[in-house]
């Protein structure tokens, strides 16, 4: 490539970059994932398109892979430990009992429905039985739902894709599968391994990266994202599961109250939707589609099976042991997103050379193209009809810390939502603890040194110095008085807990 091809490429890539940041916005008024646009620019710009011709299969899979394990770090760092905790064991239940439930109708479906081998239908019902992380992450978060569900949600996306990559591999290998009982302690043992890693990257990275001042704020962002992606590659080498290891660090650091958070999560989002589109248009470009015509009746027929019987059928196997409403089931059935991990992993087959792989992967195809349209679009009707209880809007406390290595003290920049409950609270009412203090209070562009009566309004700045020792503490008084009012703790109101 010489410098002249450079430019070139440089300048096309660049302009589909920013119309693939334009069709975000028809993504959020029409309802539809933007994974849809970004499958679209790349079969635009396909071998039926404009005519790149493009069919590396094994160069997919690696580069699915890789943004794979952006998207659940940036996932992993944007979900709150609090809303997610109570939904782990639910969460754990549909990732293992539910995806082996969900392939084995998925498998029946394309066995009798449609034809296919066993080797192929399982194949198949193992690659969409994953949910997506990506387009769970973009479109529940628009979607109003209790903390409880979105936190399952999540966590499932999180978690479902190493027990599922395991069976797809297995499926795939040359010879026969192993009894069901060798998968089952398999994927047990990689999950274990994979948590534990996750877990220890996620525990030293956020201990170092509180207790060691860098010099640039533009480093934390940089050393977190290293962070998680360590925990992948550690997870992975050490035969566990990568995907569970990077989200399971991710979600460590996400909470762990790290200097400048704001600016961490910014860059993280920045390059979580740099992954998607990537993925996305690359995925788009290794279709063929005059040849999909043949592919649209079996991938009705298996995504009518996955639809409507394995998915529900599932969750309600897996809600049993829990108190769980109808109306919860029935969220949980609709809201089984799939997405590029599933058009991802059909990569495998062809990669190992399975028979008949080129088909699975076109029916896969079809099939996230079309129940994405038609899930997608819905599932906020199906949400606002369901008696699902209440919906928390209280938006979170943002608070940004910055390390005074010198002074050995702390930064925090507060700022107050508009449903906080710090509004009308007088800055003495804080109860700060001692060691910490409100230096500067900024309202409507102008900045002022408050008093002990000055009483904080929604959309105040504030600026809290803190020791080193009392920093976490003052954080915690300040969630809990935004949550609970100002008699939080003399009332067991708000005890903050959580980022």
């Amino acid at each position: 490539m010489t410098v002249h091809h450079l430019n070139e490429l440089l300048l096309v890539c660049s302009i589909l970059l920013l119309f693939a940041v334009a069709a975000v916005r028809i993504s959020s008024r029409s309802g539809l994932p933007s994974l849809l646009i970004y499958l679209g620019i790349g079969v635009a710009i396909g071998v039926d398109g404009i005519g790149v011709e493009f069919d590396d299969a094994q160069l997919t899979q690696l580069l699915g892979y890789s943004a794979l394990v952006v998207i659940l770090a940036e996932g992993g760092l944007s979900t709150k430990w609090r809303d997610i905790r109570p939904a782990l064991p639910l969460a754990a239940m549909l990732s293992t009992v539910g995806v082996a439930v969900s392939v084995g109708i998925t498998a029946a479906a394309g066995r009798y429905l449609v034809g296919l081998e066993w080797r192929q239908a399982l194949i198949i019902g193992a690659v969409v039985s994953s949910t997506d992380a990506a387009a769970v992450f973009s479109v529940l978060r628009r979607v109003p739902l209790p903390p409880r569900l979105s936190g399952v949600l999540e966590a499932e996306s999180g978690f479902n894709d190493a027990p599922v990559v395991i069976l797809v591999v297995a499926f795939s290998s040359v010879g026969p599968v192993d009894a069901w009982y060798l998968l089952l302690g398999k994927a047990l043992l990689e999950l274990a391994i994979g948590g534990v890693i996750g877990l220890g990257v996620g525990w030293l990275g956020a201990y170092g990266l509180r207790h060691v001042a860098l010099p640039a704020s533009g480093l934390y962002p940089i050393a977190v994202m290293a962070i998680a992606v360590t925990a992948y590659a550690a997870g992975a080498l050490a035969h566990g599961s990568g995907f569970l290891a990077v989200y399971v660090a991710a979600l460590i650091l996400g909470n762990a109250k790290l200097p400048h958070w704001p600016a961490t999560r910014g860059f993280a989002e920045g390059i979580g939707w740099i992954a998607q589109i990537g993925m996305f248009v690359l995925l788009g470009l290794l279709v063929t589609p005059h040849e999909l015509g043949d592919y649209i009746v079996p991938a009705l027929l298996v995504g009518l099976g996955l639809t409507l019987v394995a998915r529900p059928v599932s969750v309600l196997v897996s809600t049993i042991p829990f108190r769980t409403s109808w109306a919860e089931r029935t969220l949980l059935s609709w809201a089984g997103l799939r997405g590029a991990v599933p058009i991802v992993l059909a990569t495998i087959p062809m990669v190992y050379g399975v028979d008949a792989s080129k088909d699975i992967f076109n029916i896969v195809f079809v099939l996230v193209i079309v129940y994405t349209l038609v899930q997608g679009p819905t599932l906020p009707w199906v949400a606002g009809h369901l008696p699902l209880g209440e919906v928390d809007t209280t938006s979170d406390l943002g608070i940004e810390s910055a390390p005074l290595e010198r002074l050995s003290g702390h930064l925090l920049s507060v700022s107050v939502p508009g449903e906080s409950r710090m509004h009308g609270v007088e800055v003495g009412e804080l109860r700060l603890p001692a060691g910490s203090a409100v230096t500067l209070v900024v309202r409507d562009g102008e900045s002022f040194v408050p008093s002990p009566t000055t009483v904080l309004r929604r959309g105040d700045e504030l600026l809290v110095v803190a020791t080193d020792r009392v920093r976490d503490a003052a954080e915690k008084r300040l969630r809990a008085v935004s949550t609970g009012g100002k008699l939080a703790g003399w009332l067991s109101m708000g005890n903050g807990g959580g980022r």
